[in-house]
């Protein structure tokens, strides 16, 4: 069975800034915390591969604990949208058509109805401005989707023979939800982690450029590109390498989205085969 070319990229970049995001744990090339004024606004060379900013701070190691910061921010977010919304729509699913699945489903229009960075803004006014209030925003904001996916995904399923025989052999709604309903969806939501996982890349970028993400010393790649849109003229650089950045990884996830999708369709892998 041929994988699909975007698959095998797609993963590479995202492998790529995971091995960098997991190696900022234990080492960077300069400590980013230190401010060294005599090296500021240095050109790639050996000793800096990628330069210095205009605090003297090495830009690898800054695009390294980025990584670290956009992925965990994401990988959290994306977490609890799961862990929330996939039970959610699944129970909607099982109770379709009464009162709790209207509930349910007005409360993730009513979600929808406000945006990630207004979920934050508010967040924010009350909490004050963190990595994690930014991981509340978006894990909230993911949650009706995956609550969505997973309802309409569980309904296509409860109308089929297996399901009602299993109905017949005295299996509660509960229970028929766990054992086949969701390892039926399960590559559905597996897709769809993927591109949300990107969505909460380029929210965490969003949040940090405001301000209202992970605050400093914490290098994020959304306050990289604050920080350099003053020198943008003088030193196009400081804005191009985190921006570069950002547009790899989010390409990275979402081609890993698309590849999967397509290798994990059985319909789409006969058409391959």
């Amino acid at each position: 069975m041929r994988i699909p070319t975007q698959l095998l990229f797609g993963a590479f970049l995202s492998i790529f800034f995971l091995v960098l995001a997991l190696v900022s744990l234990i080492w960077t090339p300069y400590p980013v915390e230190v401010l060294n004024i005599s090296e500021k606004l240095k050109s790639p060379e050996w000793k800096y591969i990628l330069g210095t900013d205009h605090f003297g701070r090495d830009i690898l190691s800054m695009i390294m604990i980025g990584a670290r910061t956009s992925i965990s921010v994401a990988l959290v977010a994306v977490g609890i949208g799961m862990l929330v919304g996939v039970p959610l729509g699944l129970a909607a699913a099982a109770n379709r058509r009464s009162i709790f699945d209207d509930l349910i489903m007005r409360s993730n229009d009513l979600v929808f109805a406000f945006p990630s960075l207004v979920i934050a803004i508010l967040i924010t006014a009350v909490f004050g401005p963190s990595a994690f209030n930014a991981i509340l925003a978006i894990g909230i904001f993911n949650i009706p989707v995956f609550a969505r996916v997973s309802r309409g995904a569980a309904l296509s399923l409860w109308t089929l023979e297996f399901i009602m025989a299993a109905r017949v052999a005295g299996k509660g709604k509960t229970r028929i939800s766990v054992e086949h309903i969701l390892p039926n969806i399960i590559n559905l939501l597996l897709v769809q982690g993927t591109i949300q996982f990107s969505l909460g890349i380029l929210a965490e970028a969003g949040l940090s450029y405001i301000g209202l993400g992970a605050q400093p010393p914490t290098p994020s790649w959304g306050r990289m590109l604050a920080d350099a849109q003053t020198l943008i003229y003088t030193n196009p650089r400081l804005a191009f390498i985190p921006g570069l950045a950002i547009v790899a990884m989010v390409l990275g996830l979402n081609m890993l989205g698309d590849g999967l999708r397509d290798y994990l369709d059985p319909r789409l892998r006969k058409v391959r085969q």
